[in-house]
């Protein structure tokens, strides 16, 4: 039952007012995000490699199979995760993924020598996935905001950036203390505590977001927004940027040791990188809300062009550190335009349908990124000739961005242009 009080909270439009009630659904699901598949299983996944090597004689090839698993049903189970998410609302949808998600991970206490079960799990915790991560929370999240919706997104992301952060750290003291099978255990009961009560409590649409008397909700169904020029280049420019930056990210270490960097000194890029992309899901949040969406966008995608050049002719400290932070921008501000881009372009009648699918292309592209520049390497002994192509290519796909047309004519909470030959007009 929601009382007097809360119901004015929910009834009042000024997102500037801290008590708006969008926000806590952003703290919501910023935290749920938190504890996620995006955040907690794939940052801790490679604390958890050496120890089940050990316990099983699995290996590490073995074991990283289980992560592509979840990394290609994600892929795969996205678009129609999303059309879930906008038939039946991200409450109904998000719970349950939460809760087979925080289960599964859970159940890995008691896992036995066959790599079967280990990859039966890792697809079960795939086929869920998105429903835990920033994908499962936009849509409740965008129904709230207009003029701080960057911002909003952005908080949600950040949570998925201090997850990042937090869960390597707390794996491996976990493992080092009562050992694998109790962090398996303590993570996947923290998934429940953290994201369960709080998505049953705060995760709700705005009311206004949802047309009554049998009315079809704002925007273009996805077929339509399929069929745009400007879906098409948001798609374009998320592919470009997954297999260039994934493919950075994966090599970084191994690229600067060679050059004669010291592993720490390596490490520490890597650090920049994070902190880099952390603040840069806040700032991009907020330039989102003070201009135009595509030039940001243009802006954070040629940064990380950039970096991945300055990668690719690495030598000194300085230029390494400057490439990671570069990537980093990259990597923060992607994770920001895509979500705000496709709801200013099509509404929220499909947003999480056409998030999915923008999904499965950033996902096949992330794994089809270190793949190839591992073999680039293995065929060449240097990452310098295809991270400068991957760099060129990036700054290229980035000024795509620029033929965006202007976002569709708003009338209150609805779109005025539904038809996609409409959004195919460039400006």
């Amino acid at each position: 039952m929601i009382d007097h009080q809360e119901s004015r909270r929910l009834a009042s439009t000024n997102e500037s007012d801290f008590s708006y009630y969008g926000w806590r659904v952003v703290t919501a699901a910023g935290l749920g995000a938190m504890v996620g598949f995006g955040s907690l299983f794939v940052y801790s996944f490679s604390v958890f490699v050496k120890p089940l090597a050990a316990e099983f004689g699995w290996s590490r090839e073995a074991i990283s199979r289980g992560f592509a698993i979840a990394a290609l049903t994600v892929a795969f189970a996205s678009p129609a995760l999303g059309r879930w998410l906008d038939r039946c609302g991200p409450r109904r949808i998000v719970l349950p993924c939460i809760a087979i998600f925080g289960c599964a991970l859970a159940s890995l206490v008691f896992l036995r020598a066959s790599l079967w079960h280990f990859y039966a799990v890792c697809f079960a915790l795939g086929l869920v996935g998105n429903g835990t991560a920033q994908m499962g929370y936009a849509r409740a999240v965008s129904t709230w905001f207009r003029a701080r919706l960057g911002l909003a997104l952005a908080l949600v992301m950040a949570g998925t950036g201090i997850g990042a952060i937090i869960f390597p750290f707390l794996a491996e003291r976990l493992i080092s203390g009562p050992g694998w099978r109790a962090a398996y255990l303590i993570l996947g009961i923290l998934v429940l505590v953290v994201g369960l009560p709080l998505s049953f409590r705060y995760l709700r649409e705005r009311e206004q977001s949802r047309c009554s008397h049998g009315r079809v909700q704002a925007g273009i169904t996805w077929r339509e927004g399929m069929q745009s020029l400007p879906f098409w280049i948001i798609v374009i420019v998320l592919f470009a940027g997954s297999v260039a930056m994934n493919g950075a990210i994966t090599q970084m270490v191994a690229l600067l040791t060679d050059r004669g960097i010291s592993g720490r000194t390596a490490a520490l890029c890597a650090s920049i990188m994070g902190a880099a992309s952390l603040m840069a899901r806040l700032a991009v949040g907020w330039l989102l809300d003070r201009f135009r969406g595509s030039r940001v966008a243009f802006a954070v995608t040629v940064a990380a062009a950039a970096g991945i050049l300055f990668l690719a002719r690495s030598a000194t400290v300085p230029m390494a550190c400057l490439a990671a932070a570069l990537i980093g921008i990259g990597l923060g501000g992607e994770a920001d335009t895509t979500p705000y881009l496709l709801s200013r372009y099509y509404g929220l009648r499909s947003f999480s349908t056409l998030y999915g699918v923008t999904w499965t292309f950033y996902a096949i592209a992330g794994a089809t990124g270190p793949v190839i520049l591992g073999r680039a390497y293995d065929m060449t002994g240097s990452y310098t000739a295809l991270l400068t192509v991957l760099a060129v290519t990036l700054g290229a796909a980035a000024s795509l961005m620029l033929a965006l047309p202007a976002y569709p004519t708003l009338e209150g909470d609805l779109l005025a242009v539904t038809s996609p030959a409409a959004l195919n007009e460039v400006s």
